[in-house]
């Protein structure tokens, strides 16, 4: 009897019995029946393997980091004090720990996405407090209309209708920018502490040993390694670092959190409020799209051809991120939710499923918010910037890089990135698709074989709504707020 019409528990074999590692990895990835909206628990429907702890680790420090950053962003605003932050990130590691790491992407839809953090609308929070913006209110927008777009399937169809030439165009943009982002902040980081020096030594470490890694074919040991090794170095050259954080729990009780005087000290949102987040909610839901879709454009290089039951399912993923921003801010926390890149991508290099990992970084997220010190260290330059260069960007180059095999997809690429440079990744991504679809660049054979509706309708109406929504923000160079 075939693979295929066997259960997962049927289809299964020890590792020993494969002729490497990686044949073990991906015969797991074929045989995986996951169960979507049922229960599914380990050794019956998936395995937890060393490997998982990869994207685990990966996606623990990306949560502590990214989530720090988006509340910092709004205490600022508020006037709100740096121990507010602390707190609020501890509570949003239990909340995502507890609640929805494990709960949803584990044993409820293992074909979504863990539920991460939008770091996109990190630099728009000044504007959404300048226009009258309330953090509860944003949360439960972004939530209002994401579950619109999970409902009518239009995540899953956006991805389908985005052609190979803008998908590589938009990750080599994503790579490229968020590379040397990263080393232009620890760059700026070694010199404000008088040790320019050390940046530089342990970027040239960390290429070094992302080549080898690379070399050996095994590259999904860069995030743990690499990172391991650059904190151990930049320590040994006397970068300053020490434990703060004691352990420890955040207040829990959601009143406290929107209180008029404790937590946010904001108090309920006003009808008045919810209009004015409600443009930044749209634009901060239709930037999902091209997120999903990057991290899934990860699993189809990496994953086995047959593997197609466990890829991610876009509009599972989304309607995840839309429940886990309602519950979540509802609750008290600052985040906004997006797909988990700092999870997917290593995942998926890994060779790994959603569920197994999920279970880990669940734990790992719970274990950090109590126990408080591993937030500091993964928070420290050397250790969370080069991170996020081997475990997110230049692996979004190198796929960008893959994709562009054939020369028609050459100029949607080359669009993309122009476009996104003009004013952002969600305008080139949405630019370019149209331009794709209609067939005045890229593949014009595919845009023939495309219906009207996925032509021209679909297309068109996401440009519209992309750029309406930059423009009521103002985020179309020259062109002042609408608001």
């Amino acid at each position: 009897m075939q693979d295929e019409q066997l259960s997962y528990q049927e289809a299964h074999r020890p590792a020993k019995e494969f002729a490497s590692r990686q044949e073990y990895l991906e015969h797991e990835l074929e045989i995986m029946r996951p169960k979507r909206w049922r229960l599914n628990l380990p050794q019956r429907d998936f395995r937890i393997e060393l490997e998982d702890w990869v994207p685990a680790l990966a996606a623990t420090i990306g949560k502590i980091v990214m989530v720090a950053a988006m509340v910092a962003a709004f205490a600022a605003q508020f006037g709100l004090s740096p121990e507010f932050v602390a707190e609020n990130v501890r509570y949003e590691l239990l909340i995502a720990g507890l609640l929805f790491v494990v709960l949803f992407s584990a044993f409820l839809i293992p074909t979504a996405n863990l539920a991460g953090t939008h770091g996109p609308m990190i630099p728009l929070i000044p504007l959404i407090a300048a226009a009258g913006g309330h953090p509860l209110a944003l949360g439960l927008m972004v939530g209002f209309f994401g579950l619109i777009l999970a409902a009518t399937k239009g995540g899953s169809k956006l991805v389908k209708l985005t052609g190979e030439g803008t998908r590589g165009g938009l990750l080599i943009y994503l790579g490229a920018v968020g590379l040397i982002g990263q080393i232009s902040k620890f760059n700026a980081w070694g010199e404000s502490i008088g040790m320019a020096y050390i940046s530089f030594a342990v970027i040239v470490i960390t290429i070094l040993l992302y080549a080898y890694l690379a070399r050996i074919k095994m590259r999904w040991l860069a995030i743990p390694l690499c990172s391991a090794i650059a904190g151990i170095a930049a320590f040994a050259m006397g970068a300053p670092f020490e434990f703060v954080t004691e352990p420890g729990l955040p207040n829990m009780n959601p009143a406290y959190w929107w209180g008029d005087n404790t937590g946010w000290q904001l108090g309920l949102p006003t009808f008045e409020q919810f209009v004015a987040v409600a443009p930044f909610a749209i634009l901060a839901v239709a930037m999902w799209s091209p997120d999903v879709l990057g991290h899934r454009v990860f699993q189809e290089l990496n994953y086995p051809k047959k593997a197609t039951k466990v890829l991610m399912n876009p509009d599972d993923t989304i309607a995840v991120a839309s429940v886990r921003q309602i519950v979540g801010v509802s609750l008290g926390g600052g985040n906004l939710a997006s797909s988990w890149g700092t999870y997917m991508i290593p995942a998926a290099i890994a060779k790994r499923p959603i569920p197994g990992g999920a279970v880990l970084t669940g734990v790992l997220c719970i274990a950090a918010s109590i126990l408080g010190f591993p937030m500091d260290l993964a928070m420290w330059e050397p250790v969370l910037r080069v991170a996020l260069i081997v475990g997110v960007f230049l692996p979004l180059l190198e796929a960008g890089m893959q994709m562009m095999k054939e020369s028609k997809n050459a100029d949607s690429a080359a669009i993309c990135i122009a476009t996104s440079t003009v004013v952002n990744p969600v305008f080139g991504w949405a630019v370019t698709m149209f331009l794709d679809n209609t067939g005045m660049i890229g593949d014009k054979e595919r845009a023939k074989s495309l219906p009207v509706l996925d032509r021209l309708v679909i297309p068109g109406l996401t440009v519209f709504i992309c750029v309406g929504a930059l423009a009521l923000v103002g985020q179309l160079p020259g062109i002042p707020s609408l608001l």
